[in-house]
This record gives C-alpha cells, structure tokens and sequence, in this order.
C-alpha cells in the first residue's frame, strides 16, 4: 500500500473541488449594513476613523437603502444622530426623532427593505451613557422606561426588528412586554445580549458621537475576561423574550460566538464592529494586507464559529464579491 493513504490535498489542487468540498458559506442576505443617520440635507459626512463610512442625511441614506436591496443584502441597522442631545435622550423616544424620521422614509420607497433599529441611549444623551445618569451611574430601572418608549417609537414608525444593545438588566422584558401591550406582537427583538465593553468600539463612538463624557461603561458591559457570563445574559434575554441574539464583538470572541451557538435554539448573529472594521481598512489602505482577501477571511471566520447573520460595515463589499464569486 502506498504512503500516505489520506492525502488532504486531493481535494485542494482543483479550485473547482475546493468550492466543492467548502465547508462554511455565506450569502449576502446574511450581511446587515449599519447605517448612521442625521438631520439636514444633503449631508454626507464621512467618518475619518472608518474610510467610506458616513453620517448622512435621510436623503443620502435612500440610495444606501436602493444599493442595499440591489445587491441582495439581508437588511440594514439604522443610528442616529441627533442634533440635539440632552440628559434622557429625548430624540430617541420622540416619533419626530431622527431614526423615526428615517424609517418611515425608507418603508415609504423600499418596504421590503428590512429596518433593523439599534436601542439604546448613548446616541442620544449629552453625557453619553447609555441610559439614566444619576451619581456618575446609570440607573437600570429608569433607563428600562426611555428603552420601553424608545421601541414603542421605533415600531410605529414600521420597524421591523428592534434591538437593544444597553445591556441594561431586565431590558428585554419590559420591552417586550410593552411592544405586545401596545398591539406590536410580531415585531422580534434582536438582543445584543452578549455585548463587551470591548476597546474595539473607538471608531463608532466617532461616528455615533456618543463617547461618555465621564467614566466608562464597564458597570453595564461585560467584562472581556468572561466567557461563561455570556451564556447567562443569553439565556436570561431568551427567557425574557428575545427572538435572536447577539454577540459583539465578533473577531475577538469568537469563542463566545461558538458557545453562546452551541447552548441555544434561536438565531445567533454577531457584529462585526468598527474597530475590526477599521483595523483591515487602515492595513490594506498601507498596501500591508490584500483587503478584499482579509475581508472575506474574516467574515468567514465569524460564520465559521457559527453565526447566522452578522452586522458588518464590510456588507456592500463582501456582497460584490459574493456575486462575482457565483458567476
């Protein structure tokens, strides 16, 4: 018999076999644009920290929406910025706020576009944080009311997913709670129910201008030493109601990803933050790396350790080549 038996790269020589046998895939309906929005006209600011990221007026987030179904992308995640924050963050809760503003335009043009709207404060609120100041902390169970009003908001406006990311205790609950009191029983909840107080979120809190003006976010975020929390604040946020959840960040927890997969039965997504963004982006941008090679890569990897859909600013790119990729 001759030696070796198993040789692995029979199945590598032939780029018509290696497609064959590949074992982790994505399509573009699994890719989830986030998108920054803002009063005006007109505008289109590019964010200096993430290349070709913008805040843009609802105007200039149309064609964005129109290229997001063109090229077959599963939905976007709206931000918002308002141009005017305050200590409770009233734009969020307001049905004249600028997300509302923004979705009931986009249903208007492109109503099978599925809207996504991220929940929490800390685009909103002039200190920053992500719910109630009181003492230099955020007071949970107060922030669970602007979060309650804030999706009831969202909904009228035609939401079709709502998803609080201000990993507040409770949270999901009581949203969910109020969307059912309030008639929206068939809007799902997407939970950022695993989110990190990461280091890799520098780059959005420059496009959501949503930095804290004192302190940090450790007393609500979860601390990245910690694996197996994670699978308690899922399956607590399942418990409470959530529809999906979500891990975040993506490339540096996968880990996570692959365990918060393998413990529960609902759709598991990750966010495929700025700093990872901006990371590759600045690597290609110096001839360093082949950007389009990395992009896919990692992509790849966060759908290889088992997520259903991720949030990615890479999403009109990864698409493009998807669709080259099947011609």
């Amino acid at each position: 018999m001759a030696f070796p038996v198993h040789r692995g790269r029979r199945l590598r020589y032939n780029p018509a076999v290696r497609r064959l046998v590949r074992e982790t895939r994505f399509v573009p309906s699994q890719l989830i644009y986030p998108l920054f929005v803002r009063p005006g006209t007109g505008v289109e600011n590019e964010i200096p920290s993430m290349p070709d990221q913008y805040q843009l007026s609802i105007d200039r987030l149309l064609p964005r929406c129109a290229e997001a179904l063109e090229l077959g992308l599963g939905g976007i995640i709206l931000f918002g910025i308002p141009d005017a924050k305050d200590p409770v963050g009233h734009d969020a809760t307001s049905d004249d706020g600028i997300v509302q503003q923004a979705v009931r335009e986009i249903k208007k043009r492109f109503p099978e576009l599925l809207v996504i709207t991220d929940l929490c404060m800390c685009e909103y609120t002039d200190h920053g944080h992500c719910g109630v100041l009181e003492d230099g902390d955020v007071n949970n169970d107060a922030t669970l009311e602007l979060l309650a009003a804030g999706a009831l908001a969202q909904a009228r406006a035609g939401a079709d997913v709502v998803a609080p990311s201000d990993m507040m205790d409770g949270r999901i609950g009581h949203v969910r709670h109020a969307l059912d009191e309030a008639g929206f029983l068939k809007i799902p909840i997407l939970s950022y129910a695993a989110k990190y107080a990461s280091s890799f979120y520098g780059p959005f809190r420059d496009a959501a201008e949503s930095a804290p003006r004192q302190g940090d976010r450790k007393s609500y975020q979860m601390d990245p030493a910690n694996a197996r929390e994670a699978i308690k604040e899922v399956k607590m946020d399942i418990d409470e109601g959530a529809d999906m959840v979500m891990v975040k960040p993506a490339m540096a927890y996968l880990d996570v990803l692959t365990e918060v997969k393998r413990c529960v039965h609902v759709p598991v997504l990750a966010y495929n933050v700025s700093g990872e963004f901006s990371m590759v982006r600045a690597a290609a941008d110096r001839g360093w790396i082949d950007g389009t090679k990395v992009m896919m890569e990692v992509l790849g990897s966060i759908f290889r350790a088992g997520a259903d859909g991720v949030l990615t600013y890479f999403a009109p790119d990864a698409a493009r080549v998807l669709r080259e990729e099947s011609r």
